[in-house]
């Protein structure tokens, strides 16, 4: 009997997340983050692709990036996992896509969004936190725009090929 009802509440959980999800994707649709998107994956409501396109004025302006956001059974109480998909070369993203934003870790509230997520990786773009770097080249690079410029261009030419 403990067992029913325990199906009875995952089943109720997850419906309220997909509810959740759902009013996520409205908004999004509703109110679009300029240079953001993301949209499930094949229907799957815990599944989706975003794209994010640097802002102007960044070394990153006129990039554009997929990213794979995955959410839990449990969210929004704990953070979706994103990576991005498109490589990139930035002081705070490793080479499998991870991204070191306290957002997505300790600093993950309930209140946020997908929204939120987009816009916070798209500010994170074009400014880094080089005191916590996962790719230090990155980091130690980023103090001379031009040569990080440079650096990008070629990776980003060599990976979209």
């Amino acid at each position: 009997m403990a067992a029913l009802a325990e199906q009875g509440n995952v089943r109720r959980e997850t419906g309220n997340v997909t509810k959740r999800l759902q009013k996520e994707l409205m908004t999004l649709m509703m109110e679009a983050v300029p240079g953001a998107t993301a949209f499930p994956e094949n229907d799957n409501v815990f599944s989706w692709i975003g794209t994010i396109r640097g802002t102007k004025d960044t070394v990153y302006d006129g990039l554009e990036y997929k990213l794979s956001i995955k959410f839990p059974a449990d969210y929004p109480y704990n953070p979706p996992t994103i990576k991005f998909i498109t490589p990139i070369f930035h002081p705070n993203v490793d080479t499998h896509g991870n991204i070191c934003l306290d957002i997505l870790k300790e600093k993950w509230s309930a209140a946020y969004s997908v929204k939120t997520i987009l816009l916070s990786i798209q500010s994170l773009l074009g400014e880094p936190n080089c005191d916590s770097p996962l790719n230090t080249h990155a980091a130690q690079l980023w103090e001379d725009q031009a040569k990080y410029l440079t650096v990008l261009k070629e990776k980003y030419a060599m990976k979209t090929a």
